[in-house]
């Protein structure tokens, strides 16, 4: 009884002010109370809260390091385009070294080519002018010794042949100059022969290929047609520039075919040589009033008749008038009259 007493003595005596502040507390709203496990929830439950907490934890985790692996391999992948735009660009780099290179080096090929042409045509043009003028100097001595022959004769030969020594055309074919004269003039004829042909080879530092048809006229035919080609082949072969033929009327017949391989106009064995042929007609001299067209024809009657004729032994055997014709065009390049001269010099007419 007094425990109890006691305690509501102390009770009934509290004051009227601590009262008015629990009545005032009282008003106050009441703050949340803060969340404590409680500690008689079920253990399952703990542990399943337990469980989720883990779950969201490692999905965070998870979650970073995906991040984080994203980011490396970004980083790895720029970091790879960075190394195949450098070795494209470094590639790129060497392949227009390379060009750049290659457009010097054709530059300089260029230009030393260039400057080995120039060159070359200087000094070929040099050379073209020391041997016209070598010809041209001869050729001039030629015209004062040889003075009753015809201008035309000068000119023409000066043209057929310059033509020839110049460097700048190419050789497609021989020269061939045929010389005619009437029986008077059978010297000048051996002896203007002889001087051209030497012009033609002194100014080319070469010397003259000689053939007699008088000393092969008795000899067989085929005979004289190696022989011919021999002296023409092994001369031309050792760099000689002209062969005079002296009194080709003389020749047998075949034999004459071997000019076929000589003065073919498209297949001639040597395309850089002259040939001169002379032909002493039975006639006694060439009127000068001849043009050069009726001389041409003159030898060419002629010939066909020295050739084709059955007073000539064995001619048909070897010889016939499309064989002729062929022969005919091809040394008909050019035919020129020659007129007796005076007080020529022996040594120049053997």
């Amino acid at each position: 009884c007094l425990l109890t007493g006691s305690s509501s003595v102390s009770y009934l005596q509290e004051s009227p002010k601590k009262k008015k502040a629990k009545l005032y507390d009282s008003t106050e709203p009441e703050k949340p109370a803060r969340h404590q496990p409680n500690p008689y929830t079920p253990l399952k439950e703990r542990k399943v809260d337990f469980l989720e907490k883990n779950k969201e934890q490692h999905s965070t985790i998870s979650q970073s390091r995906s991040r984080f692996q994203d980011q490396s391999s970004v980083g790895k992948k720029s970091q790879s385009l960075a190394k195949s735009d450098g070795k494209s660009q470094s590639g790129s780099n060497k392949i227009w070294l390379f060009f750049m290179f290659l457009v010097i080096i054709l530059l300089v090929c260029t230009l030393w080519l260039g400057g080995i042409t120039s060159l070359l045509r200087v000094t070929l043009s040099s050379r073209n002018t020391q041997i016209l003028q070598a010809f041209r100097a001869r050729m001039e001595k030629v015209k004062t010794a040889y003075q009753s022959q015809d201008p035309n004769l000068w000119k023409t030969t000066h043209r057929f042949l310059e033509k020839h020594l110049n460097a700048s055309h190419l050789h497609v074919e021989p020269t061939i100059l045929l010389l005619t004269a009437g029986q008077e003039a059978e010297k000048a004829l051996r002896c203007l022969s002889n001087e051209i042909a030497d012009a033609f080879a002194f100014s080319q530092n070469a010397t003259t290929i000689q053939i007699n048809g008088a000393d092969k006229a008795i000899l067989d035919s085929d005979t004289v047609k190696l022989e011919v080609d021999e002296e023409l082949s092994s001369g031309f072969t050792e760099g000689k520039k002209v062969a005079v033929v002296h009194r080709f009327e003389l020749l047998p017949a075949g034999s004459t075919l071997i000019f076929y391989k000589y003065c073919d106009h498209e297949n001639a064995a040597f395309k850089d040589v002259a040939l001169l042929l002379t032909v002493l007609l039975d006639e006694e001299s060439l009127r000068k009033s001849l043009s050069l067209r009726e001389v041409e024809e003159k030898v060419r009657d002629f010939l066909w008749e020295k050739f084709t004729s059955s007073d000539v032994p064995g001619s048909y055997n070897s010889m016939d008038t499309d064989k002729l014709s062929g022969l005919w065009s091809r040394i008909s390049h050019l035919v020129l009259p020659v007129r007796p001269e005076k007080g020529l010099p022996v040594e120049r007419c053997t």
